[in-house]
């Protein structure tokens, strides 16, 4: 079987790891920095709130893409989240 890059699946996987990642730069950046002056609270308090409710739905399907994508982007949002109010107490 040809590789199709157009195959749902395969386009369902790679836009969860892009989705998923794209917060490591900003917990790096945060980290190495140590100021969030920049980060909206709120967004990142709705934000880590969405993607709980996501975790669960997986959960209860036992999608597992949608498990392991949520749980780890949860893990990464609270983390900044976490590292925003950190350093916002300096």
């Amino acid at each position: 079987m040809p590789f199709d890059l157009f195959d749902p699946t395969l386009l369902g996987f790679i836009a969860a790891f892009c989705t998923t990642f794209a917060f490591v730069p900003q917990v790096l950046l945060v980290w190495r920095q140590r100021h969030a002056d920049g980060i909206s609270t709120g967004m990142y308090l709705i934000f880590s709130f969405g993607v709980l409710l996501w975790l669960v739905y997986g959960l209860q399907t036992r999608a597992w893409p949608v498990i392991i994508a949520n749980g780890i982007t949860l893990v990464l949002a609270l983390c900044v989240l976490a590292m925003k109010l950190h350093f916002s107490r300096r």
